[in-house]
């Protein structure tokens, strides 16, 4: 049985997962297997770096976890130059936590809950604005481009069957680990899935507004594309959206809460898209499978894969109440992900390094530059994993 070793230093450390909210936070600390901060912060930070640290151990790994001061992709660069100054040995960097999805992604449709993870980021609000439209720059010079090849290689690998079944089964079991925890430890947040019933997609051209002539600002949404503060924050029940206007498609999910997961390209950008019509004219112009506010600022800074769960449509009828589940979707297959990566043989810093005090020698073989052991036991999960 392997022995768990705790680190001495910050360079022992070589995972890092990043969240914009709490809420994402605590989905992913339920899922830590061991604290190594339960007194005190034993590892500091460099001189300068104004972030404050969580960590532990999931599964074999040492992560240190950094809860960012606020959305956007400006917050995530400055904090995650930070991490990097404190923790100079990290080889990878997830950024966990919840997004907006498109509806529909070639054949497959896209559900609330469902999880996506970057194969590449366009920041798609960060380019000149003509008087015939926005351009966004994306010569060689300005582009975000692909993610590097440690994390290409762990990607291509997910692309095979057999490691297919092995994300789906793992993903399914560490939802029904979380739920339990949470259920445990009692906290607030509601990591059930909402249901089928409770997931709803409008047509892309019918806004979220009040429906009476009362309101100035939504009664000229035609022609502004605006709609007033109290409504944005309503909810379609309070305001009496048309649910005629709900797309008609067969929304189903196993009893377990399962969910799918997506493999693609990712818009970045500061604005929060709550809109139907740009979100599938810039979906359908890059080829995105969502949208999201920080990982444009993280990935120049460190190796980084964006892991999320869908908590809305992008569009004007978004709301909370997905929120929660969606955050531990995404936490739950971040931690899958975890199980598959192994870091460089040489490099210090593995939790679990020794059993009865012997040193291990793992069974590995290479693969695309990432490390894989070779379990052999695999089962059939309820989710699909889907690569676009």
């Amino acid at each position: 049985m392997a022995q768990v070793i705790k680190p001495t230093s910050r360079d022992q450390f070589h995972i890092a997962v990043i969240c914009a909210l709490p809420r994402e936070a605590d989905a992913v600390t339920l899922l830590f297997d061991e604290f190594w901060d339960e007194e005190s912060d034993p590892f500091g930070r460099a001189v300068g770096d104004v972030n404050t640290y969580m960590t532990g151990r999931i599964g074999k790994h040492n992560v240190v976890l950094a809860v960012l001061p606020g959305m956007g992709t400006n917050n995530a660069a400055a904090s995650t130059a930070s991490l990097r100054s404190s923790y100079s040995n990290l080889k990878l960097a997830l950024l966990v936590g919840i997004c907006g999805g498109v509806p529909r992604i070639d054949d497959d449709d896209v559900f609330l809950g469902d999880v996506v993870v970057s194969k590449a980021i366009v920041q798609y609000d960060f380019g000149r604005q003509y008087p015939g439209g926005f351009e966004i720059k994306n010569t060689i010079e300005d582009s975000l481009g692909r993610a590097n090849k440690d994390i290409r290689g762990l990607l291509a690998v997910f692309e095979t069957e057999r490691m297919r079944e092995r994300l789906m089964t793992k993903s399914a079991d560490y939802l029904k680990q979380l739920q339990e925890a949470a259920r445990r430890k009692r906290r607030r947040a509601k990591y059930q899935n909402p249901g089928a019933i409770q997931n709803k997609l409008f047509l892309r051209d019918y806004i979220h507004q009040h429906q009476l002539e009362s309101c100035d600002t939504c009664s000229n949404v035609d022609s502004s594309g605006e709609i007033c503060e109290s409504a944005s924050k309503a909810s379609c029940a309070d305001l009496g959206c048309d649910e005629t206007q709900l797309v008609k498609r067969e929304v189903f999910y196993p009893d377990d809460g399962g969910f799918n997961i997506f493999i693609g390209r990712i818009g970045s950008g500061n604005t929060v898209m709550k809109s139907g019509k740009d979100r599938d004219r810039i979906a359908a112009q890059h080829k995105l499978i969502a949208f999201e506010m920080e990982g444009a600022g993280a990935w120049d800074e460190v190796p980084c894969l964006i892991v999320k769960g869908v908590c809305d449509y992008a569009d004007s009828h978004k709301n909370k109440q997905w929120q929660d589940f969606a955050a531990a979707t995404g936490a739950c297959v971040m931690k899958a992900i975890l199980d598959r990566y192994v870091v460089a043989e040489g490099a210090q810093g593995s939790a679990l390094t020794q059993t009865n005090g012997k040193s291990v020698q793992n069974n590995t073989r290479s693969i695309s530059g990432n490390t894989f052991g070779n379990n052999v036991n695999i089962s059939q999960g309820d989710m699909t994993w889907n690569m676009k």
